[in-house]
């Protein structure tokens, strides 16, 4: 009997010991909190009850309201851990409060459902830049976010700019350029902010977007991905894609008039011509205008209605548009104002496409026929620079035999003049080649005001011979030349980037740094030529009756023959498949010269180096008032037919303030 009595009392003590073991504990806490159900409290509510907007990061300060922008009100509803729905998808235009519906999620999830969240920016700098500007200001004006969250200056609080303890969970602030970041560690949340500025493959590991994801795997049912972003081009858009693999849901109004339920479009956006601020919707039933004063009592009134069949039950997609931005916010008249100043300039319509309406643009990329750019070539006088070119730049693509050079003048709107197509025989094993190049940046070519203009900035392409191409550029000084590597892809923030310091072989020794190389967009930049040279110009009686050409129209001069402009357009964009599946835009050659194009594209880059698309008007002025341009006669050359090189002129304009 004194046997058996003892039996239970050493298990109670084994039990007991074990107990006392940190681990143990750290386990059964973790069980409990795993166990513990999810508040039934929704994202709307909490934030309509805690957050306070900010008025370092917010045009509104004060308390939040869902009844500002009520449409996401749903979005928000799906976020929340009572909803079943696993991803969430919201591809919208700016100005829709998208940003902060992001920063509610966070702030609940902090509060009443932590785990550990993962936030990705389109760059690590980026995802910095959000932690002060947004994150921070969300934990500092929210009371209750302010007593869980320890600020990063406080001693031992595991707090920094990229990562956010608390209790029960931590938030990951990172970059979709960094593979690291992305699998730092498992995440219940996740949330993608501007999902089309990612990369198409990071680090070599595939695509962000399948990285972040696979971080929630672990928590099954329990996870939740919010996608957000403005989309871009069409067939390379993220946000498109995984809208299109959802239930594709529209966000139906109804009409003061006849309460008609409809999701509001662009083309029943209407108004008077030249008149942007006459803008009113037509209803699709009753044709009768809706003014913006009844936009506010139609959002409140609107749903949320699926438009297809998604792929997944537990994946829900958004669309909205800037026609339903709160008033107060882009008005009627704002989108119909940009429309109007976009016309007859692709650049400013796709921005229009994609940030004021929320959808994507469709990149052309097919060729110009090179027989009606033969057609309308031009005159002015050879070897001169007519009156609105206000500096020059040069592309150079280095061959096997030979170097070609283009040399064009940039004007206001980025329009363009070809100037002069130089082939220096030799290539880059001639030593004399070089030095013909060399002279080159100190040639000048004649304006039409009497001036002498030099090369502001030659950009020299590094594909072949790169040794040959660093130690050139390295020798004339990297103040006039910029050596430039091409890469594919419209993915980019910028389409030209640098310059990085690369090592460099001169004179047969390895000189650590010694070059500076920019990356371009190549993509890009072909693309803006092939809008440009599409677009009609005005005729020459147009043009003397006041008609102003298009920005970035392209002048070709009449000496520029056949085979120079079927290089120009030597190519086409095509949609094809990559082996994981996905689809992505590709240049292919339509013939084996491509010459033109390539310079084309490196002269274009240089007068981005320059600083051409960041100018300001009075730098434009000072430009106009150097080579004393009659800025009362902007709207185009008077084209001569005299072809008589000028004689010597009064002054040269070096490239010095081209900066």
């Amino acid at each position: 009997m004194s046997a058996n009595s003892s039996r239970p009392q050493r298990e109670t003590t084994s039990i007991s010991a074990a107990h006392d073991y940190e681990g143990n504990r750290q386990f059964l806490r973790s069980l409990t909190d795993g166990l513990t159900p999810d508040p039934p409290m929704t994202v709307a509510e909490w934030a309509d009850t805690y957050r306070i907007l900010s008025g370092r990061a917010a045009a509104e300060a004060g308390k939040y309201r869902t009844s500002r922008t009520p449409y996401m009100r749903e979005i928000m509803e799906s976020l929340s851990p009572s909803s079943p729905i696993e991803r969430v998808v919201f591809m919208k235009a700016a100005q829709t409060g998208a940003t902060e519906a992001g920063n509610n999620f966070i702030g609940f999830i902090i509060h009443q459902a932590p785990g550990p969240i993962l936030a990705v920016q389109p760059t690590v700098e980026l995802a910095k830049r959000n932690s002060q500007q947004r994150i921070d200001p969300l934990i500092e004006d929210s009371a209750e976010l302010r007593k869980i969250v320890a600020p990063a200056r406080s001693r031992d609080s595991g707090n920094t700019v990229l990562a956010k303890r608390f209790p029960g969970g931590q938030l990951v602030l990172t970059g979709a350029n960094s593979a690291t970041g992305l699998r730092s560690m498992p995440a219940r949340y996740v949330f993608l902010d501007e999902v089309d500025a990612y990369p198409g493959d990071v680090d070599g590991e595939g695509d962000p977007i399948a990285l972040a994801e696979v971080r929630t795997a672990t928590f099954g049912h329990r996870k939740k991905l919010f996608l957000v972003s403005t989309p871009t081009i069409k067939g390379l858009s993220r946000i498109e894609r995984e809208y299109d693999a959802s239930d594709q849901r529209r966000y139906f109004v109804p009409c003061p008039h006849c309460g008609t339920m409809q999701w509001l479009q662009f083309e029943r956006l209407r108004w008077e011509k030249g008149s942007p601020g006459t803008a009113a919707y037509i209803c699709q039933s009753c044709e009768l205008p809706i003014t913006e004063a009844a936009k506010t009592e139609m959002l409140a009134k609107g749903e949320w209605r699926a438009t297809a069949e998604g792929n997944n039950t537990r994946t829900r997609g958004y669309h909205l548009s800037g026609l339903y931005s709160p008033v107060g916010w882009t008005s009627w008249a704002d989108i119909a104002r940009s429309w109007d100043e976009a016309q007859h300039n692709d650049a400013a319509l796709k921005t229009a496409k994609n940030v004021l309406l929320g959808e994507t643009w469709m990149e052309s990329g097919e060729a110009p026929d090179w027989q009606r750019l033969y057609d309308r070539r031009e005159q002015w006088k050879v070897g001169t620079v007519p009156e609105n070119g206000l500096f020059l730049t040069a592309g150079a693509d280095v061959q096997k035999d030979r170097i070609e050079v283009d040399v064009w003048a940039w004007g206001r709107g980025l329009e363009s003049w070809l100037i002069d197509h130089v082939v220096i025989e030799g290539g880059p094993s001639d030593p004399g080649c070089w030095l013909k190049l060399t002279r080159l940046l100190s040639q000048t070519w004649a304006h039409a005001s009497g001036q002498h203009m030099t090369i502001a900035r030659l950009a020299i392409d590094t594909g072949f011979e790169t040794s040959a191409v660093y130690a050139w550029s390295r020798a004339v000084g990297f103040a006039q030349v910029a050596p430039v590597k091409g890469v594919e892809g419209f993915n980019r923030a910028s389409p030209v980037t640098g310059p990085t310091f690369v090592d460099a072989t001169i004179a047969g020794k390895r000189l650590r740094r010694g070059a500076r190389l920019w990356t371009v967009a190549t993509s890009t930049f072909k693309a803006e030529t092939y809008r440009f040279l599409r677009q009609d110009q005005p005729t020459r009686e147009e043009i003397t009756a006041g008609a102003m050409v298009p920005p970035g129209t392209i002048h070709l001069p009449d000496w520029a023959d056949g085979e120079w402009l079927k290089q120009l357009t030597a190519e086409q964009l095509v949609t094809v498949k990559t082996k994981r599946g996905f689809q992505r835009l590709e240049w292919q050659k339509l013939r084996e010269r491509n010459e033109a194009l390539d310079v084309r594209v490196y002269a274009r880059a240089a007068a981005w180096i320059a600083g051409a698309d960041r100018w300001s008007e009075a730098h434009w002025q000072e430009l106009e008032r150097q080579l004393a341009v009659d800025t009362e006669g902007l709207a185009g050359p008077e084209p001569v037919k005299s072809s008589a090189r000028p004689s010597a002129q009064r002054r040269t304009v070096r490239s010095s303030y081209m900066g």
